[in-house]
């Protein structure tokens, strides 16, 4: 598989279309598979598409090194296994629509951890752009307190400072690991993971669902080709060769991609609560991929 044909920007955009499209997937995989089940059998054959590259540049050195073996394991549990399980757990009480929108609290998190472990100071538009991005998030849950929609929303709010932990962890691997060998890392050391998940959800009584059909087959070709396979090269792709606010700028636009489509397939009827929370989150995002520019 080569995409160097490929320019960073267009990487870029394919990234923003198949996160975009997460949410919707997940929404369709509700009742017809497993969540746990569906991450494994995207992790694996995501791994099936990304072994060839890691094959061809002998990278394994870098994946099985007890040096990145933790590094690794932390990133494929705590920035695949458990966030991507409970999103689509949480997609069961929830909208697509407010699942991507509350996904942008991945920027509030992203804020403390610099501040925690990066001694970074927040700028003043940082810290807007955060309390913006919060306050759309604020608009999300004040649409349906104490229904099971609002229990969704507090389990994707409540995990997606896992991502960012994982990112934090990734900033600390070797320059050198390629796109394709950090994918795919990742994919396999979600693994273990995945497998407890699996086990705990069986002998918990929540017998793991699969039912053929064109559906199921849609949702696990798209989680282990796209999602967990090609989303994850060009992504690497293009925050490796375009400035860093661009590509933020692009990626925090897909919330409104996926409301759109979302209402389009008839899933979900765009309200006031969530436009508004949807522009608030927009421009909170903005503020910050902004900042990021200004900081060079």
């Amino acid at each position: 598989m080569r995409i160097s044909f490929l320019s960073p920007l267009g990487a870029a955009w394919i990234c923003w279309a198949i996160v975009g499209l997460s949410p919707i997937v997940g929404k369709y995989a509700v009742g017809v598979i497993n969540p746990p089940l569906l991450v494994f059998l995207g992790a694996v054959i995501g791994s099936f598409i990304l072994f060839p590259a890691v094959l061809k540049q002998q990278e394994w050195g870098n994946i099985l090194s007890a040096s990145n073996r933790w590094k690794f394991l932390f990133i494929g549990t705590f920035g695949t296994a458990l966030p991507f399980t409970i999103l689509l757990s949480a997609l069961h009480y929830t909208t697509p629509g407010n699942a991507a929108i509350l996904q942008q609290s991945e920027l509030i998190y992203s804020l403390c951890f610099a501040m925690l472990f990066l001694k970074e100071s927040p700028s003043r538009k940082q810290l807007i752009g955060s309390l913006l991005v919060m306050l759309g998030a604020v608009l999300i849950l004040l649409k349906a307190p104490y229904t099971a929609q609002w229990k969704g929303d507090l389990m994707i709010l409540g995990s997606t400072w896992m991502l960012q932990a994982a990112s934090t962890v990734a900033k600390k691997l070797p320059q050198g690991i390629s796109p394709a060998a950090i994918g795919l890392a990742r994919n396999l050391y979600a693994l273990p993971a995945l497998g407890i998940l699996l086990i705990c959800t069986y002998a918990g009584g929540d017998k793991t669902v699969f039912q053929p059909s064109f559906q199921l087959f849609a949702v696990i070709g798209y989680t282990g080709v796209l999602k967990y396979g090609l989303a994850m090269w060009v992504w690497y792709r293009a925050i490796r060769a375009l400035d860093l606010s661009k590509v933020t700028a692009i990626y925090l636009s897909y919330p409104a991609m996926t409301l759109l489509l979302s209402a389009l397939l008839g899933l979900e009827k765009p309200s006031p609560a969530q436009v508004g929370g949807l522009l608030l989150s927009l421009y909170g995002g903005y503020l910050i991929s902004r900042h990021i520019k200004n900081r060079g």
